[in-house]
């Protein structure tokens, strides 16, 4: 079943979290995820949206996601994300019987 990994993200230095987005989809694409969205000027409809950018991506499975999270790779891209970020990363089950 998908899986979904929402990230709410502060940038405070473009420069360093450009050095991040440089090498992102390169380990992205090789865990067969899909971004499904990348907005900096979300349309907020309650309550607070102090980030400056939200992500949406989806992985085929769980496991597939935690692995693209902690392989060596991403984790050593996520160090420029850490510098010149503040983050709130989730990961949701999708919903059983959805359409795809």
């Amino acid at each position: 079943m998908a899986v979904y990994i929402v990230a709410h993200i502060t940038i405070t230095d473009r420069e360093t979290y450009g050095k991040y987005e440089q090498g992102f989809m390169d380990v992205f694409n090789r865990y067969d995820g899909r971004l499904l969205s990348v907005d900096e000027n979300a349309h907020v409809l309650e309550g607070d949206w102090s980030c400056t950018r939200t992500v949406l991506a989806e992985f085929p499975s769980k496991d597939i996601a935690l692995e693209w999270y902690s392989c060596t790779e991403y984790q050593a891209l996520a160090s420029f994300r850490h510098q010149s970020s503040t983050s709130k990363i989730a990961l949701l089950e999708g919903f059983p019987g959805a359409p795809r």
